[in-house]
């Protein structure tokens, strides 16, 4: 019975360290801008590269 309880403090543990990496993420504003990265995907273009063709390079 008593690995049970270390078990529990252990997964309470666990979860309460989860719980603050989650709070801590939402006040640093981490899920401020969700679709920004995704647009910036698509729509950035690539940097001029003079020219060149890759067997150039």
């Amino acid at each position: 019975m008593s690995s049970m309880w270390w078990l529990i403090l252990i997964a309470l543990g666990m979860g309460a360290a989860g719980l603050a990496a989650f709070l801590w993420s939402l006040r640093a504003g981490q899920y401020d801008d969700l679709d920004g990265a995704a647009e910036r995907v698509l729509l950035e273009e690539d940097p001029d590269d003079k020219g060149q063709t890759r067997s150039e390079m």
